[in-house]
């Protein structure tokens, strides 16, 4: 069932486009990476999913009674909230506003949600400790369960490997594959296309030209091999 779908999207700032006539269909159950060079719209687009920002032109529509509140969103880290100074449950709780709106506590139901994420992350141990002691991997877990107290079907993840060690990365792949495998649905902006080729089912390219379709279909694809070929020559 299509849970996102994007028709002629035209995305940018101040009526000048960066992308143009974008379409694609995200399913339940999909793992879709969207890949491209920098500054080809990645970012608008994420911004525009959430509804923050408005298309230029075309539309997005939700289906199966998704509403943008239910997207759990992971946003790329940076310096300053990495030294945030709360406590791992407060910030895993903080995920859950979208639920209780104007309630000024949580219910029992929803306290238990965050107590299961944080378990389902591993990250209950540490629940009273200060996020900012935390290593950046065990960050990353305690951002993804506030995420998932957020979602209802679909996870937004942006960048979420960027910063940390190969083994941490490693972890977090397999982390997210696994959510994936428990029904939910990814949307993941990365710059490692051998990653995504990887775990993805699908794969949204932007850039000079635009990409949508299987995993398989991208490797075919010019810019899959381009792309491919460059990532390998750089690692290699």
């Amino acid at each position: 069932m299509s849970l996102l779908k994007a028709e002629g999207l035209s995305l940018g700032y101040d009526s000048q486009a960066i992308i143009e006539d974008l379409s694609f269909t995200v399913n339940a159950g999909d793992y879709l990476c969207v890949v491209g060079e920098n500054g080809s719209g990645k970012t608008t687009l994420i911004k525009t999913l959430l509804r923050l920002t408005k298309p230029l032109a075309g539309s997005i529509s939700y289906g199966d009674g998704l509403l943008a509140n239910e997207i759990g969103y992971l946003p790329q880290q940076t310096v300053v909230q990495r030294d945030f100074p709360a406590s791992v449950k407060e910030i895993v709780y903080s995920g859950l506003q979208g639920r209780c709106g104007l309630r000024p506590r949580y219910t029992r139901e929803e306290k238990e949600l965050a107590r299961e994420n944080m378990e389902r992350m591993g990250v209950t141990d540490f629940a009273d400790k200060c996020y900012r002691e935390l290593s950046g991997g065990q960050q990353q877990r305690v951002l993804l369960a506030r995420a998932l107290c957020a979602a209802e079907k679909i996870l937004l993840l942006d960048e979420p490997v960027s910063g940390l060690d190969p083994v941490v990365t490693a972890d977090m792949y397999s982390l997210i594959e696994k959510l994936n495998r428990e029904g939910i649905t990814i949307i993941m902006v990365s710059h490692d296309v051998i990653a995504a080729v990887r775990y993805a089912s699908h794969i949204l390219y932007i850039g000079n030209t635009v990409f949508f379709g299987t995993k398989e279909e991208f490797r075919k694809s010019d810019q899959g091999r381009r792309f491919l070929l460059l990532e390998e020559q750089m690692h290699g």
